[in-house]
């Protein structure tokens, strides 16, 4: 439906060198072959400049890099409202650290761990802001409950059969009764958020019902 565009750019198309090389040695010695500077700039300005729909002086350039901002619901939010994104994802032992200062406007991680390259946080960054795009997911009902949307964890969810092997599914959602049912879904978010991580229970404003729970 052509709700979203997703355009792939070979780094090594940007390179001046003849040998279509993209890296080198770091200054000061270390482990780990360094993205030169050149081919990403001259890679991002092509884009800005060849790409009608993006706006230069406005659409956000990010590093995809392990020092950058955590990846959350509510970065993920605010990405969602920009026309167009730039992803530069790095590799071998890193980029210079000129992208980072005079190009990239921010910086990314998808968590404190190190992969080989930003071609999957990319990934992660894309399927995220997609779903958020009006008409990505059948059901905006959906999107709008989705676990760290509300700040809570989504609570426990069944289909059929209501009796699988020896388990049954909580009654509370076989009554019919909408009022319960909330009330169950209410108390089981806030108990697996509680549970699994204590850490954004903090973040979020609870009713005194809710600290009952806890």
């Amino acid at each position: 439906k052509n709700k979203i565009a997703i355009h792939r750019h070979d780094i090594r198309d940007y390179s001046e060198d003849k040998n279509k090389n993209i890296d080198d040695y770091s200054f000061g010695g270390g482990a780990g072959m360094i993205m030169k500077p050149a081919p990403i700039f001259k890679g991002v300005e092509a884009i800005k400049n060849n790409f009608s729909e993006i706006d230069p002086d406005n659409v956000p350039v990010i590093l995809l890099s392990p020092q950058g901002k955590k990846l959350d619901q509510k970065l993920v939010e605010e990405l969602s409202v920009k026309k167009s994104l730039i992803l530069i994802c790095g590799r071998y032992g890193g980029v210079d650290d000129r992208v980072s200062k005079y190009l990239a406007t921010e910086e990314i991680s998808v968590g404190d761990f190190i992969l080989s390259g930003g071609e999957v946080a990319a990934m992660a960054i894309i399927e995220s802001v997609s779903r958020l795009i009006d008409g990505v997911v059948g059901s905006k009902e959906s999107v709008e409950k989705d676990s760290f949307t509300t700040g809570l964890l989504q609570h426990p969810q069944y289909t059929r059969p209501s009796k699988f092997r020896e388990w049954e599914v909580p009654y509370e959602l076989l009554s019919g009764n909408h009022k319960e049912i909330l009330k169950w879904q209410r108390r089981e978010s806030i108990l697996k958020t509680f549970l699994q991580r204590p850490d954004l229970i903090n973040e979020i404003s609870l009713t005194s019902d809710d600290k009952k729970i806890i």
